[in-house]
């Protein structure tokens, strides 16, 4: 009989966020021997500190800096991939960006789509940690950007040709590392892990939304007063 976990919420920890519970039937993606099913996609460090994601996943589009990555990683308590460019950042300045990420703890680097393959190669021989490579198109040559990149891992952003995107990836190989976003519904998320994702990036509620439900909260705490 298989038995349930209990559950424990304290008080002042009501309001973390939680990840939508479908994504753990996601097989995960094992990483220096911790495995990753869900990410969270937020460079927000209060959000960060109250979820209950496996990673997070901070990729932002401004120039990467490591006071950002460095902010990120010491409030984390959890991976972090951190977002180090390759699209109007780029060259030399990325890898040194990565390696900076590296050395202050990162779990992994992300490259955006525009990053040149050849480039995800020598990066790859720089770091010593995953390099994941951002798709975000089916017009792209999945088979040389996801096999022959030196990419470790995939990171599909499509939009709503993600599902479609992982469907021809896991054509391709069926054994790659996937990451996909989950989009915003449960079914959603189901499909592209039924469409082969290991993991999933979620973006969570946010600081205002979040903060708008307490104050209507507060105020009718007031009104029935």
């Amino acid at each position: 009989m298989k038995k349930e976990a209990p559950k424990i919420n304290t008080t002042l920890r009501s309001h973390t966020i939680l990840v939508p519970e479908c994504i753990r039937n996601a097989s995960g993606i094992i990483i220096n021997g911790k495995r990753i099913k869900s990410l969270l996609f937020s460079t927000d460090v209060a959000v960060i500190s109250n979820c209950n994601a496996d990673a997070v996943i901070a990729v932002y589009p401004f120039t990467p800096t490591m006071q950002i990555t460095s902010a990120i990683i010491d409030v984390a308590q959890r991976p972090v991939f951190a977002g180090v460019g390759g699209g109007t950042t780029a060259g030399p300045r990325v890898r040194e960006i990565a390696l900076d990420a590296e050395l202050h703890g990162a779990t992994a680097v992300v490259l955006n789509a525009p990053t040149k393959t050849e480039f995800i190669q020598e990066l790859s021989d720089y770091v010593d940690i995953p390099v994941v490579l951002s798709i975000v198109s089916l017009d792209e040559n999945l088979e040389e950007r996801m096999l022959h990149s030196g990419a470790t891992i995939v990171n599909v952003s499509g939009g709503k040709n993600t599902t479609a995107i992982v469907k021809e990836l896991r054509k391709i190989s069926p054994d790659f590392p996937i990451i996909a976003t989950g989009g915003p519904t449960t079914q959603t998320i189901q499909e592209v892990i039924e469409a082969g994702a290991n993991a999933v990036t979620y973006t969570p509620p946010s600081n205002g939304d979040i903060f708008k439900l307490m104050m209507e909260e507060y105020r009718q705490r007031c009104h029935s007063d």
